[in-house]
């Protein structure tokens, strides 16, 4: 009997013993676990998915859209559910193009709950996704960024990326205005992952519509007539920059390469550069109408100032001739202009001085950004005044020793066309219907009677004797001014004998612009000169927009 006794208290001690544990566990799951236990459960049935905002369209400003936003989800899978990879790889790859052997190596993981098979599928194929009916296979709603023109502005436009965040151009500057907010969504999901209720928790809130003051059609010319001067030039690259130098407002902006902003990563990495104001340059003989504007602001020179120009002048320990071998001339200030005298410029810049010169070079805009509203705008490199050297006036007056960028370039040319004001460049127009600034008064630099004046020597380029006498449009007179620029060896620090920059400024109606256009070819194969590569260009724009702008002949 005491052994019996003892057995049955032996098995009563381990049944409490067991007991005991059970009761610990049940605690440090119940108290102490319970939270995250909950959680857990929670998370396996519930789903709260971002609904993205649908990103504010860009149209032109007669309203045509260059860029948009379409209906797109992002398709993920939770790989424990899938029961035959390879078939439901088979079954999906055809409908989102994405490799079915990728698919599988997705589909068959065990080390995660969820995995990523495609984003942002158009609603179409989603729909046909849907309709298989796969167990496992989850939908999120998003939205496809899409550009309906291409190539067209897509330097200026920018891209967005595979998170909806503007990657550069106007897509990441205006970013936040572009993107609107998100909302959110609350999914109960059964064993499957089916969802069996849906509930919009929080409402998205749509992006802003962006206009501007691009105008497509003649951006498109404008890409057009590039294209050709880089089929026959081959050059390393090239910009060019249409505006109204009255508001200052950006009516084509183009570069080149091409890069088609639907798929940026076909072009070379640097065709997303927009070199209209990031690309820094010594302007050559286009600075030369600053340098005269400058000295008839401040009574150094009259249009009818005679000079006796000799083939080279010497500044310093520097001899400077002219781009082409000539004797002695005599040419008054807008005849050096006009026949873009090396030494005539310079003898125009002595007569400023340096401090003044320093002054003027600063007042046009030079060395600082002219505040457009795109992101990535370089300074350029102005020579402050104490660091001149003796030749300093010898190469800049004529453009060489500083570097400007082709907007920088257009701005000032901007003063000179529109009577004396230094505007800001601006790209958009509006933001929602609402002007995204008022009309921009300007900074008046010089007057309206010299700013004539310049206007009347160039008119002079085109003219018999002019540096681009073969360019002409019927009806119009023209004005602008050619530059062609050593670029500087990088390996020796020297100018270059074979690489040049090749430009061109103009405007249209000379006696009252309203178009201006600036032309800039990098480093041309063939011909190198301004007048021959990049004044045609400017032609052919102006001899579209002009009648398409139904600007009159003035």
């Amino acid at each position: 009997m005491p052994l019996i006794e003892r057995r049955i208290g032996l098995l009563f001690g381990l049944f409490l013993a067991l007991l005991a544990i059970a009761g610990l566990r049940v605690f440090y799951l119940g108290i102490v676990k319970g939270s995250g236990l909950a959680s857990a459960a929670t998370a396996q049935q519930v789903a709260v998915t971002k609904l993205p905002a649908e990103r504010g369209t860009i149209t032109d400003h007669n309203g045509v859209p260059l860029a948009a936003s379409i209906p797109a989800d992002d398709i993920s899978a939770t790989p424990y559910l899938i029961k035959d990879p390879v078939a439901t790889a088979n079954r999906l790859a055809p409908l989102i193009g994405v490799p079915a052997d990728k698919l599988v190596a997705d589909l068959a993981r065990r080390d995660t709950g969820f995995v990523y098979l495609a984003r942002h599928v158009t609603a179409g194929a989603a729909d046909k996704i849907k309709a298989l009916k796969i167990n496992g296979i989850d939908f999120a709603p998003g939205a496809l960024r899409t550009y309906p023109r291409g190539t067209l502005a897509a330097q200026v436009l920018g891209v967005v990326g595979v998170d909806g965040n503007g990657l550069f151009g106007l897509e990441y500057a205006h970013d936040k205005v572009l993107r609107g907010r998100d909302g959110e969504q609350r999914r109960v999901l059964d064993g499957g992952r089916q969802a069996i209720e849906t509930r919009d928790t929080k409402r998205s809130v749509p992006g802003a519509a962006m206009t501007l003051s691009l105008d497509a059609e003649i951006q498109l010319k404008a890409e057009e007539v590039l294209q050709s001067v880089a089929d026959e030039y081959r050059p390393k690259g090239a910009t060019a920059i249409v505006t109204n130098p009255k508001t200052g407002a950006v009516l084509a902006m183009v570069n080149w390469p091409k890069v088609d902003a639907n798929d940026p990563g076909s072009a070379p990495a640097d065709a997303a550069q927009n070199r209209a104001l990031g690309m820094t340059f010594e302007p050559g003989s286009t600075f030369k109408a600053f340098t005269v504007a400058a000295a008839l602001e401040d009574k150094k020179v009259e249009p009818n100032t005679s000079f006796n120009l000799a083939p080279s002048i010497q500044v310093a320990d520097r001899v400077i001739g002219e781009s082409h071998e000539r004797g002695w001339v005599t040419l008054d200030t807008g005849g050096i202009l006009a026949q873009s005298s090396n030494v005539g410029a310079i003898m125009v810049g002595q007569r400023l001085g340096a401090k003044r010169f320093s002054q003027w070079v600063n007042k046009f805009g030079f060395g600082q950004p002219t505040g457009v509203d795109l992101p990535g705008e370089e300074r350029g490199l102005i020579t402050p005044l104490a660091d001149y050297s003796g030749s300093s006036m010898g190469n800049m007056p004529i453009g060489q020793g500083q570097l400007v960028t082709p907007l920088q370039m257009v701005s000032a040319y901007g003063a000179i066309a529109n009577g004396g004001k230094l505007l800001t460049p601006r790209v958009v127009n509006s933001v929602n219907g609402k002007p995204t600034a008022d009309a921009d008064a300007g900074e008046r630099i010089i007057s309206a009677k010299t700013a004539a004046a310049v206007r009347e020597m160039l008119t002079g380029v085109f003219q018999p004797g002019g540096t681009v006498s073969e360019v002409a449009i019927p009806g119009y007179e023209l004005a602008g001014k050619t530059g062609t620029a050593n670029k500087v060896d990088p390996a020796t620090g020297n100018y270059s004998d074979s690489a040049y920059v090749a430009s061109f400024v103009g405007m249209a109606p000379a006696a009252d612009p309203e178009l201006l256009i600036n032309v800039v070819v990098d480093e041309p194969q063939g011909d190198i000169y301004g007048g021959s590569v990049a004044a045609p260009a400017f032609g052919k724009i102006a001899a579209f927009a002009l009648p398409y702008l139904r600007i009159a002949p003035k």
